[in-house]
């Protein structure tokens, strides 16, 4: 077997930097002509063997005085000096703009002291970076003409939920009847506004103008229930019965992986149990889907029509991550009084009950709760929260959908609900 750390170390390592330094700078170059290629010659001060003799000049200055880094200070400041005078000339004899090559001039000079200080895999990924960002020049112009004051404040929010309030918050219970931390009560929401987050952000910049199947899948990641409500009420509109019903099936489809997801994050033994039963609901409700979009095909085999609907409703307002908190501490203390006053059947009664609500912030609770219950009684109360909220969406499908839509929906949940107590039933045993 090739040892490559040993072939390496037959080589001097001041000559493997100067390799490496060498090449990462010609690639900087070769992308700034390639960049640059119909561009005039006066526009641009240099490509590809400017830009590698910036990291050789970078190379010779920083290793004559790697400690005191006098030389390499000082050929930066000249290096920056007649770059600032070529900006100077660029904005007085074309009247034209932007740093962007300026400042890609100046980190490849800069090559050298990162190569030797850091590790391998931030250079790379440093180089990988300019090159990126360099080319996606007018996919980031496009990006951001999509985007509204409301994106950037949506994902202010994010990141203060996230990366300040978070780590504020102590990780220790609540009280005797709340077993959850408040950190732990605060990374829940944090869990499911990134979910949610990431559902929003493929639906209106990944997928625009997203078919009726990817919405019941982008929606199923943020609410499968609020999707069964959108589409069943959209059937009404639109003659693609069939495929309404495999997107309001998939969009379940997508709430099995989501609480998946949730249980790995918040109690790995409980999603290693409840890995089987959830592998069984995900295949049974993804082949119901594809039978309906079969269906469909043979259907509409000439109808060539393509829908979409347009459901980009933001999920991070403050109003909805209040009333998952308001939901999570009460389903918080019913729970704590449930166990504590009917033990295990209450539990299980419990369960069922909460499917007609909002389901994520009592399967969260259980999955973090410090109770006195065993593990398979936990899953067990989770597959029934999630029978009894797929029993929902089919009473919300079969009433608000149009009537020729009402039997494949009748069927498709009728199983899903027949799965889950079947393997509810199973869960008795652990």
């Amino acid at each position: 077997m090739v040892n490559y750390t040993e072939i390496l170390s037959l080589f001097p390592k001041e000559l493997i930097n100067f390799v490496l330094v060498v090449l990462f700078s010609l690639i900087i170059g070769l992308e700034q002509r390639r960049h640059f290629a119909k561009s005039s010659m006066e526009s641009i001060f240099g490509t590809d063997r400017t830009y590698t003799l910036f990291g050789i000049l970078g190379f010779v200055l920083y290793t004559i005085s790697p400690t005191t880094l006098i030389p390499f200070m000082g050929g930066g400041l000249i290096i920056g000096l007649l770059l600032a005078i070529f900006y100077y000339n660029k904005i007085a004899l074309k009247n034209t703009y932007g740093v962007t090559s300026i400042i890609v001039a100046l980190i490849t000079y800069c090559l050298t002291p990162i190569i030797y200080t850091q590790p391998a895999w931030f250079t790379i990924l440093l180089v990988v970076t300019v090159l990126v960002l360099v080319e996606m020049k007018e996919t980031l112009f496009k990006f951001s003409e999509s985007m509204n004051a409301n994106e950037f404040i949506t994902l202010a929010k994010f990141l203060v939920i996230a990366g300040v309030i978070l780590p504020l918050f102590p990780d220790e219970p609540i009280s005797e009847i709340i077993t959850i931390s408040p950190y732990k009560f605060w990374l829940a929401i944090v869990a499911v506004s990134a979910i949610s987050y990431l559902s929003y952000l493929l639906k209106k910049f990944v997928f625009p103008n997203s078919g009726i199947v990817l919405t019941g899948i982008l929606g199923g990641l943020y609410s499968s229930t609020a999707t069964t409500f959108i589409l069943a009420r959209k059937s009404k509109e639109l003659d693609e019965d069939y495929k309404i019903s495999a997107a309001i099936i998939l969009a379940t489809t997508m709430m099995f992986i989501r609480i998946f997801i949730l249980a790995l994050l918040f109690n790995k033994a409980i999603a290693l149990i409840l890995a089987p039963s959830f592998a069984v609901f995900t295949i049974a409700s993804t082949i119901i889907a594809l039978y309906y979009l079969r269906l469909d095909k043979i259907k509409n085999k000439d109808n060539k029509k393509s829908y979409s609907i347009e459901s980009n409703s933001n999920p991070l307002e403050i109003k909805t991550a209040f009333i998952f908190g308001v939901l999570f501490i009460v389903f918080a203390m019913l729970t704590g009084y449930v166990n504590t006053n009917y033990g295990t059947e209450g539990i299980k009664i419990l369960s069922f009950v909460v499917g007609v609500t909002d389901i994520d912030p009592f399967i969260i609770n259980i999955f973090q709760g410090k109770w006195n219950i065993s593990n398979g009684v936990i899953a067990m109360a989770v597959i029934n929260a999630v029978t009894s909220n797929n029993l929902l969406k089919m009473i919300y499908g079969i009433s608000l959908s149009k009537k020729t839509i009402r039997k494949p929906l009748l069927i498709g949940f009728s199983i899903l609900v027949v799965i889950g107590l079947l393997t509810s039933i199973v869960y008795l045993n652990f």
